[in-house]
């Protein structure tokens, strides 16, 4: 399973730039008011080797007060349920708070490695303050200011120590995950597929609960299924299944080899979309999109090729992606969407001989070299493909640092003209020779 860390806390403590510091984003929004962080927000890091997914669990727009902190406990809960590791975040210039402290109780009962993380030093007359948060009963504690980065190298040697080792199973059976938002059809479209109800389906977001295995072998395909969604309880508050959800989905994600995409035809293509879609991207799963409730939509002979634009538009650069158009109610295209996938499965998995690569790959070079660079010119000698879960392919050249980014995508793109790689991400390196 993937290593998720989760950053909890009350309000306006500095999750979000931590959050940006851990994953060299300026992804969350970060401010001075305090419930800022409405999405949620899911990154992938990496510290001495050891990869892992932080959730920055954000504040709630809710009015109430009441409402407010519920919202923040049952994240924690949420957390503590589906985290491997929890960052408990309390700010240094305001001291424990009542809210500090019913977190802190919530994680005492936990069985997770909890870090106490006292922000907002950003200079050492503060250091005798930190000492009051000691009293919140969780252990150590460790100081850091979010805004310069000081203190987080040593709050992360301590993290890694708490991850599971990552053993990859044996693969024999291609593993597709089903992901999307509660609610566009993903424990439908299984049931569609076995053909009995499996799945307990409502229409009410968020029924699944656990991401559940499935062995499919019918009409001569043999894969696992991994169903995800992912909500415990229907009368949670109604934005905190996203939330979990979201930590199904990246559970799900890691495992699989191709993540099936479901989006809804009604409400199209949204953020939440888009962040598991680059999450795929960057993990190198091969990606299929299914619009899914394609019934519902009045279609005209061009409404086809607008949405797919649309689509292509809010996902780009990696816009080569197989899109389906299902109705699963109407038992509309249900087996395209596995065949689509097996075949982005093996498009995964293509390798392409070294003397194939060079024979089309050095005439376009040849004809379209990289542009000079204060009169260097970039040579390049011949090309590889390197082992790796996706296409990974190796340029080896006379000068590597010239070549920016634009021809990176040139020669992507002529890749996937000339060799089948719809679905999978592909990686292209220049080498010094």
């Amino acid at each position: 399973m993937s290593n998720i860390v989760a950053i909890v806390g009350r309000p306006n403590v500095g999750k979000s730039t931590l959050y940006n510091r851990l994953t060299e984003t300026r992804k969350a929004i970060v401010d001075d008011f305090s419930g800022v962080t409405r999405d949620r927000h899911y990154g992938v890091s990496e510290w001495t080797n050891h990869h892992f997914t932080v959730i920055d669990t954000g504040g709630y727009v809710a009015n109430s007060v009441d409402v407010f902190e519920a919202a923040i406990r049952e994240q924690v809960e949420i957390a503590i349920e589906e985290a491997s590791v929890i960052l408990f975040m309390v700010d240094v210039t305001t001291g424990i708070t009542d809210l500090d402290d019913e977190i802190a109780n919530l994680l005492r009962r936990s069985k997770k490695p909890v870090f106490v993380v006292v922000n907002k030093l950003d200079n050492n007359a503060l250091l005798a303050d930190a000492t009051v948060f000691y009293s919140l009963g969780l252990g150590e504690i460790y100081n850091i200011s979010s805004m310069t980065g000081s203190g987080t190298g040593e709050l992360l040697d301590e993290v890694v120590k708490h991850f599971e080792d990552e053993f990859p199973e044996e693969n024999t059976r291609p593993k597709y995950a089903i992901v999307g938002r509660p609610n566009v059809g993903k424990s439908s479209i299984i049931n569609a597929l076995i053909g009995k109800d499996r799945n307990i389906v409502t229409p009410i977001a968020g029924t699944t609960r656990d991401s559940i295995h499935i062995h499919y072998n019918q009409y001569g395909h043999d894969f696992m299924l991994i169903d995800t969604a992912g909500m415990r309880k229907k009368t949670k508050v109604k934005e905190n299944i996203e939330f979990y959800s979201v930590m199904r989905t990246i559970k799900a994600l890691e495992e699989a080899d191709v993540v099936i995409l479901m989006i809804d035809a009604v409400e199209g293509i949204e953020s939440q979309d888009i962040n598991i879609f680059h999450l795929a991207e960057k993990n190198k799963k091969g990606v299929v999109i299914v619009v899914n409730k394609w019934d519902l939509i009045e279609k005209n002979n061009k409404t086809i090729k607008v949405f797919e634009e649309q689509i292509r538009e809010k996902i780009a650069p990696f816009t080569d992606v197989p899109i389906v158009f299902t109705s699963v109610t109407e038992k509309q295209r249900v087996l395209k969407v596995i065949d689509v996938a097996n075949q982005v499965y093996q498009n995964r998995a293509r390798k392409i001989s070294t003397s194939k690569l060079n024979e089309v790959m050095l005439p376009i070079i040849e004809n379209y070299p990289p542009p000079s660079i204060k009169g260097k010119y970039v040579k390049i000698k011949y090309i590889t493909q390197i082992a790796g879960v996706s296409p990974m392919f190796a340029f080896f050249c006379n000068l590597p640092q010239y070549v920016k980014e634009p021809y990176y995508r040139f020669i992507e793109n002529k890749l996937r003209e000339n060799f089948d790689f719809s679905g999978a991400p592909v990686q292209v390196w220049f080498r010094q020779k």
